[in-house]
């Protein structure tokens, strides 16, 4: 039999070589972004300026609009049945799946299209933008318009929540919420 000799690490020496890995990573980060600290400072509104390595300034996503927000809530809804006087959230009829679509972006809408109408601001055909409120045949029916020149919409009883084009019915009116 042999005998083994034992490593003894002690607390001392972990502690000494843990700082000394820390201070060559920290070291190395910190060298990095000085080295390459030529870009001209990038201001975000209501964050403040930065100064981006690299060079090239990165721009942060845009926020989605409420309109956004409301059309990709619609947009979960596609194969929902129609329901007269349905407001969701498993069934609709079409100004029942604008209010609701609306609601889950935090914002109030009128319940019927005829109060939908007169709700918002107006909004141009030329001038659509994803979940703009349009409204079709004198405003007796709703959509959320969906880019592309298409809107989603509860169209009639037997028909489910679906995306048409915005063609397919006489165009009234469009108010953006």
């Amino acid at each position: 039999m042999s005998k083994h000799r034992k490593s003894h690490t002690t607390r001392a020496t972990r502690t000494v070589c843990g700082l000394a890995v820390a201070a060559a990573i920290t070291g190395g980060v910190l060298a990095l972004p000085a080295a390459r600290a030529s870009a001209e400072p990038f201001a975000i509104p209501g964050i403040g300026t930065l100064d981006v390595p690299g060079g090239a300034p990165v721009t942060p996503a845009p926020l989605p609009t409420r309109g956004q927000q409301a059309l990709d809530a619609a947009l979960s809804k596609l194969g929902a049945p129609y329901v007269w006087g349905a407001t969701g959230p498993n069934a609709f009829d079409c100004s029942g799946l604008v209010q609701w679509a609306y609601r889950q972006a935090g914002v109030s809408v009128p319940r019927t299209t005829y109060d939908q109408v007169n709700g918002g601001s107006p909004v141009g055909r030329g001038d659509l933008q994803p979940g703009d409120v349009v409204l079709f045949n004198g405003a007796e029916h709703v959509g959320l318009y969906a880019g592309g020149g298409t809107v989603v919409h509860a169209p009639t009883s037997g028909q489910p929540v679906k995306r048409a084009p915005l063609d397919s019915m006489p165009f009234f009116a469009a108010r953006r919420y």
